[in-house]
């Protein structure tokens, strides 16, 4: 049994891994931490985990965190790189669901987030966390940085377009909405049912934090230098992201059959992407707690832009679940343990 270390249990991605965890057939969580609840229960926090854990929270401590299999930094920014150092040190192996790591140059990692990157030194060793791109490097990862929910939905879209060099990469656009669960678990104005509820808006259109990753992993599976306009939106839902993305083709002879094809055919052998048939319009409670990514292609009235719907919940596939993912496949354990959880209707 894969014994698992959780810092920061007490957000949503850390609910999250503790659900989807409770379920998984070899694995078992042992150390739980937060600072704020130390010595609660965790299913006193959260009843809906009752019956499935006997555990409290705990202060993080490094020498026991290393003695766990593997540990998830479920934790906002900047407090995984001021543990990182201790941890790889103690031969732990590492999956951090906060942007810590993401981002490969700190200069730009400094620019964006407000603040000099601890740990530097580290960022050259961390494997970016996308398994259908990246699988190979993710096995023999110490340490693995888990996408965001965004950069999750807009590089699975765009990937077999990328990849093939069939469209214009200084042209790419993604319009994507996001659940208020993606802003986390935190008492903020912006976030009160009353604030959000019947309404729909964009925000941060000059630059948003995952716009840099995004387009570090675009041209990882490019090749080249992209471009991308990032538009992102909240939308008054609890979970769920629905990323429409546009990109212009660089050969008008290419069929939409083709590409549906071609998608079809990148996509065979990943258990937790789906491309639907060609027309479909996917909503975002066909993925409501699963690790599943939805993608329907659409080339309107037959011009040369490509239309990609691109469905995830984004504390699953774009949190959570793809953490587990990644935990299934530094371990060499069953891809899909713990994560053939069928969506919630309605």
């Amino acid at each position: 049994m894969v014994k698992v270390g959780i810092v920061g249990g007490t957000g949503y991605t850390g609910v999250e891994l503790l659900r989807l965890l409770a379920n998984h057939p070899d694995a078992e969580v042992v150390a739980i931490t937060s600072r704020a609840e130390k010595g609660v229960r965790v299913d006193e926090l959260y009843p809906s985990l009752r019956g499935h854990y006997d555990i409290r929270f705990s202060h993080p401590d490094p020498a026991v965190l290393a003695q766990c299999d593997v540990v998830f930094f479920a934790t906002p920014h900047n407090v995984a790189m001021n543990m990182m150092p201790e941890l790889l040190a103690l031969d732990t192996r590492v999956i951090d669901l906060s942007a810590d790591f993401r981002i490969q140059d700190h200069q730009l990692w400094s620019q964006w987030y407000g603040e000099p990157h601890a740990c530097p030194e580290l960022l050259a060793d961390a494997v970016y966390g996308l398994p259908e791109f990246n699988r190979q490097a993710i096995k023999g990862a110490q340490l693995v940085a888990c996408p965001g929910c965004y950069p999750t939905s807009v590089q699975l879209g765009l990937l077999p377009l990328l990849e093939n060099q069939l469209v214009d990469q200084q042209r790419l656009i993604a319009n994507a909405a996001s659940g208020v669960s993606g802003a986390g678990r935190q008492a903020k104005i912006d976030n009160l049912n009353a604030e959000v509820s019947d309404s729909y808006k964009a925000y941060a259109i000059a630059g948003h934090r995952h716009l840099p990753e995004i387009e570090q992993g675009l041209r990882a599976i490019s090749g080249n230098e992209v471009q991308l306009t990032f538009a992102p939106h909240l939308v008054p839902m609890i979970r769920g992201m629905h990323s429409t993305l546009y990109a212009e083709l660089v050969d008008s002879a290419v069929s939409l059959d083709e590409i549906q094809s071609l998608y079809e055919d990148r996509f065979a052998g990943e258990p937790f992407v789906d491309v639907m048939p060609q027309g479909s319009h996917p909503q975002t409670r066909s993925v409501k707690g699963a690790n599943h990514c939805r993608l329907a292609i659409h080339r309107p009235q037959g011009r040369d832009t490509i239309v990609v719907l691109s469905i995830i919940d984004n504390l699953v596939k774009g949190a959570s679940g793809q953490a587990v993912q990644n935990m299934n496949i530094m371990l060499g354990l069953d891809e899909t343990a713990g994560l053939n959880t069928v969506a919630l209707m309605p």
